[in-house]
């Protein structure tokens, strides 16, 4: 009961063990990509505002595989982020969406356009829903 209470003030106990996991993973690369890896780590924390603690970790988890496997591989960083790494950056950010603070502004939008559109027409049921989703 505590523990529950304590991880919603401090967030996820597991996610803070995987963030040190991903932490040690990234050190263990060669410099190269461990460079590579915090530029683009940089990055998706700005760009990426991911508001869910689980979906920023799993995606920095999925980052660090595709990294890892490269540098095993010998993969040269520009054949795994190509000519413009923000390019590389925002198509690897469209797959973690769901996790994205914005998404949730996106909904609201289109539900709060939904229901003026359904007042402006004259539908009773959609008024009465009050300001913003």
């Amino acid at each position: 009961m505590v523990a529950g209470w304590i991880e919603q003030v401090t967030g996820s106990f597991e996610d803070k063990r995987r963030w040190k996991q991903y932490q040690a993973r990234k050190r263990a690369l060669p410099a190269g990509y461990r460079t590579a890896l915090d530029g683009l780590e940089r990055y998706l924390m700005y760009a990426g505002a991911i508001a869910k603690g689980d979906v920023l970790v799993q995606m920095l988890d999925d980052l660090a595989d595709f990294v890892e496997q490269a540098a095993a591989d010998g993969t040269p960083i520009r054949d795994i982020v190509g000519d413009d790494p923000v390019e590389f950056a925002e198509t690897f950010i469209a797959n973690y969406a769901d996790g994205q603070w914005v998404s949730k502004e996106r909904k609201r939008l289109n539900d709060t356009i939904d229901r003026a559109e359904a007042e402006s027409s004259g539908d009773p049921s959609a008024s009465g829903s009050g300001s913003g989703s």
